[in-house]
């Protein structure tokens, strides 16, 4: 990869007017595009996700910029005179940077706290088009978390000394009231640009339903990425290349030429209204078997795992199946909870799909063969009695998607003109 790239030690002036460092990576061919990183909070443009991601974007044809936020790693300043918003205002900056000395950046890049910045600062940039965030937390008050043990000397004291990630930070109360007024809901709904949102979820520092509320905020084009395995700081390599090859397959698909990019159409809506009644399903970049699922007004992504040589995307066939059946369940059972005024709080639907040998089944009919198995356990929660949890367990057999999957179906193809 070393000849793929080039790489370049530029400086800016930041939004409180100090000198940043930074680096910007070039590729060493063609620019498809430039994009623009933010790193996590007290992180540097050095942290393993920022450099590996960054160049491996490089060898793909993206050129990107990072750059340490005032008073991080070579930049000057004073950190503790920092906030979420200075840290907005010097992406803005670095974005005002690429648009006066190369090309303003079409992709916005953002890691942890650095994703939720990239949400916050999109509506600045209008040259982007596709906003990616990376084990970001929903709102920058997540990180109130950390800051909790010298919270009380904050408050008291105006500032204090804590040590995170083995170095030393001066916070200011300033910092807190920030974090605090910041609601980026609005934002992303509001974001107008494609979205994509990459999480672990086993993430132990900033938890994936931050990423299902970045997500739900949000109006289509936006895509979910798994990273399985992956840690807070994606400190293993291949998790880096992978969101590289997920971002740079993103760009293929968003980003085109370097004109302005046109804007977008008033309505939420899809640009092209789908016919009533029809989902339609089309192959998508990446890897071999990724499909995109338009189902009305809902853009979403099926795929299969990497087991099976896919990119796991997104939900497998099969997957999809399932969670007709369950949410169909749970909709049936809440519909017949509110109809008989049931004391119903909760219901979940965990489901399982398999294929055994029919001589296997003793409740079924065919004897030879294999038959498919559709496990299904529900969960109710509420001051329920014995009969009315056994009408609910009736009820959810009567569900139209489990009396479609136990019906005769007839499936008529045929090849469009």
């Amino acid at each position: 990869m070393a000849n793929d790239y080039r790489s370049e030690k530029v400086t800016f002036t930041g939004a409180l007017g100090a000198d940043l460092a930074a680096r910007l990576e070039r590729p060493a061919g063609p620019t498809v595009a430039t994009a623009l990183f933010a790193h996590c909070f007290t992180c540097s443009k050095d942290s393993h996700a920022a450099a590996r991601i960054s160049r491996a974007l490089a060898a793909r044809g993206i050129a990107v910029l990072r750059f340490d936020f005032t008073g991080l790693g070579g930049s000057a300043g004073d950190f503790a005179n920092t906030d979420f918003s200075s840290n907005v205002g010097d992406l803005v900056a670095a974005a005002d940077f690429l648009r006066k000395t190369a090309t303003a950046p079409r992709l916005l890049i953002g890691h942890s706290l650095g994703g939720a910045a990239v949400l916050r600062a999109a509506r600045d940039i209008p040259e982007a088009r596709i906003v990616a965030t990376i084990a970001a937390p929903a709102e920058p008050g997540h990180l109130a978390h950390l800051l909790a043990p010298v919270r009380a000397e904050i408050e008291a004291q105006g500032e204090a000394e804590i040590a995170l990630g083995g170095r030393t930070f001066r916070i200011r109360k300033q910092f807190l009231d920030d974090i605090a007024a910041q609601k980026l809901s609005d934002d992303i709904g509001k974001l107008r640009k494609a979205l994509y949102v990459f999480h672990a979820p086993t993430d132990d520092v900033v938890g994936i339903e931050n990423a299902s509320r970045i997500f739900q905020a949000a109006k289509h084009p936006k895509s979910f990425v798994s990273l399985d395995g992956a840690d807070h700081l994606l400190t293993r390599p291949e998790d880096a290349a992978y969101v590289a090859d997920m971002i740079a397959a993103a760009a293929a698909r968003h980003v085109g030429s370097d004109e302005a990019p046109k804007e977008p159409p008033a309505s939420d809506a899809p640009e092209e209204a789908p016919d009533e009644g029809w989902v339609t399903v089309s192959e998508t970049a990446p890897g071999p078997f990724a499909q995109e699922v338009r189902a009305g007004r809902h853009l979403l992504t099926a795929d299969e795992p990497a087991a099976m040589g896919g990119h796991d995307t997104g939900p497998t066939p099969y997957g999809y199946l399932l969670a007709a059946l369950g949410s169909c369940t749970a909709m049936t059972l809440r519909l017949y909870a509110r109809r008989k005024k049931l004391p119903l709080d909760h219901v979940a639907v965990r489901l399982r799909h398999d294929r055994i040998h029919a001589a296997d089944c003793a409740d079924c009919e065919a004897r030879d063969g294999k038959i498919e198995l559709f496990e299904r356990e529900i969960v109710v929660t509420g001051d329920l009695n014995a009969d009315q949890r056994a009408d609910l367990l009736r009820i959810a057999d009567k569900c139209p998607v489990h009396r479609t999957l136990e019906a005769e179906a007839v499936i008529r193809t045929r090849l469009a003109s």
